[in-house]
């Protein structure tokens, strides 16, 4: 069981880690300003719906591998670096790909079940989220305090929470304030 200075830090720190720009809080936003609040709603309740996979992970045990195996954690730090760096790169095709047709259209709705489906993609590949799972949140839990796998579950809401609020709070200040 958490305890509540535990379960406030950890909040705390996970909001730290949704205000940080990244690649979910990008998609979040663009597909807000693009199709509307809805769909930056929708997109948000996928990437919440990918936290349950890390969540998952960390629970199985997959963050004592890396922790107890610095190669594996060096793999992964390095294919996270590599992984931004491809979104990067598709990020340059695409805004060149704008510049040459003018950019004027917005691209076709894609449906709000793609959105979700983007978003759980998204946040399960996203690297930023993927070294917090494994290598922060575990610091987090007790053996003392019982059950493992509790307490990262329990951590894993908290984060989702976390998410929920920051990422919905962007959608409304990008999207309703304007309108008011």
């Amino acid at each position: 069981m958490l305890t509540v200075d535990v379960a406030l830090a950890f909040f705390a720190a996970s909001l730290l880690l949704g205000i940080a720009p990244g690649p979910d809080n990008i998609f979040v936003l663009t597909q807000s300003a693009v199709y509307g609040a809805g769909a930056g709603l929708v997109t948000t309740l996928g990437l919440t719906t990918g936290l349950c996979v890390h969540t998952g992970a960390v629970a199985l045990g997959v963050a004592a591998i890396f922790q107890s195996s610095p190669t594996a954690f060096t793999l992964l730090r390095v294919v996270g670096a590599g992984y931004l760096l491809w979104l990067a790169w598709l990020s340059f095709r695409a805004g060149a790909a704008l510049a040459v047709t003018g950019g004027s259209t917005a691209p076709p709705f894609p449906g709000y079940v793609a959105l979700f489906r983007r978003g759980i993609v998204m946040n399960v590949t996203n690297p930023k989220v993927s070294l917090f799972f494994l290598a922060f949140l575990p610091q987090f839990c007790d053996p003392s305090r019982g059950s493992m796998a509790g307490q990262v579950l329990s951590l894993g809401l908290l984060f989702m929470l976390a998410t929920l609020v920051v990422f919905f709070s962007r959608v409304y200040h990008l999207v309703c304030i304007p309108l008011l």
